[in-house]
């Protein structure tokens, strides 16, 4: 059977919780890495999920790139456009990680975002305490701030869009038990 991302409460101990009042939009979602070893770091996790991001998912950015520039908005690229060769302890707050700026990085928690004049978004990749029997498991978490009504316009077809790719992009976190480490 294969592991699922699950909806769930933001955690606790994320520096994201900060950024949630206020929020237009918020959710989070979680799932269980069966075999994790706890020396990963969170943005190890995330850019293993980049790396194997959906085909489906990169045609919707596509598309979502074409259509916003009839607005103005910027091209974002393909979620899973990063440079695969580099190791997440090469990253620095400032570097771009796929569509996102990464904003810091801890080895349990990487804070991920993107500015434009209509909406700010920022993730957060969370790597919980092992749990019982040391099982792992890894949140990320979207906050979203608009600044105007085109924000609120560019989100009625983003959020049900997002409650479909977010989880579908944080199972492929897992790969073939944790062999693979970038």
């Amino acid at each position: 059977m294969k592991t699922r991302a699950i909806l769930s409460d933001v955690p606790p101990g994320s520096v994201i919780n900060a950024r949630l009042p206020g929020a237009y939009f918020n959710d989070c979602y979680t799932i269980f890495v069966p075999g994790a070893t706890n020396t990963r770091t969170a943005l190890s996790y995330f850019l293993t999920a980049l790396a194997d991001t959906p085909s489906w998912v990169n045609s919707l950015m596509a598309l979502r790139n074409k259509m916003v520039r009839f607005a103005g908005l910027k091209d974002l690229g393909g979620l899973g456009e990063l440079d695969l060769s580099k190791p997440a302890s090469a990253y620095a707050p400032g570097d771009r990680v796929g569509i996102f700026t990464l904003i810091s990085n801890t080895p349990n928690e990487a804070l991920l975002g993107d500015h434009d004049k209509h909406l700010d978004v920022v993730l957060s990749i969370y790597k919980h305490p092992p749990g019982q029997g040391g099982i792992q498991s890894v949140s990320v978490t979207t906050v979203v701030h608009i600044h105007n009504l085109l924000g609120r316009m560019y989100m009625l077809p983003v959020t049900p869009l997002h409650r479909l790719i977010a989880p579908a992009v944080l199972t492929r976190v897992i790969i073939d038990g944790e062999k693979v480490t970038p």
